[in-house]
């Protein structure tokens, strides 16, 4: 019966597979950043500077919808004020007497004759 063995990958095939080899053939580092910044690190780099950009874009996100909210909160407020300032231009001129007044400009009158009720006899 054959036993299991581990064969150790050869230089050449390790190097030429992946992103972070393709990577380090293209902008290749001398060894005194290589020390500093390993290389196996880079994915988690990467990372965290991808969840970096989507925090600011969010909060630029969140700060736009902020100030149009403001900005319709102020709109809201305006048109309350001037539906206020209508509903008690409108109360004042439905008023009786400026209801009279209206009507006299045109040539109408207030009758001064009370209303009464006309019956008609049933034969």
């Amino acid at each position: 019966m054959a036993t299991n063995t581990y064969k150790i990958p050869s230089k050449s095939a390790a190097r030429g597979k992946g992103f972070f080899s393709l990577l380090d053939k293209v902008l290749p580092m001398d060894e005194s950043i290589g020390e500093v910044i390993h290389l196996r690190f880079l994915p988690q780099i990467l990372f965290v500077a991808t969840l970096c950009v989507i925090y600011i874009g969010s909060r630029h996100y969140a700060e736009k919808k902020i100030r149009n909210i403001n900005t319709l909160e102020t709109a809201v407020e305006d048109l309350r004020a001037d539906y206020t300032t209508l509903k008690a231009d409108f109360m004042y001129a439905s008023k009786q007497s400026e209801v009279a007044k209206e009507a006299a400009r045109i040539g109408l009158k207030e009758s001064n004759v009370s209303p009464y009720k006309i019956v008609i006899p049933e034969e």
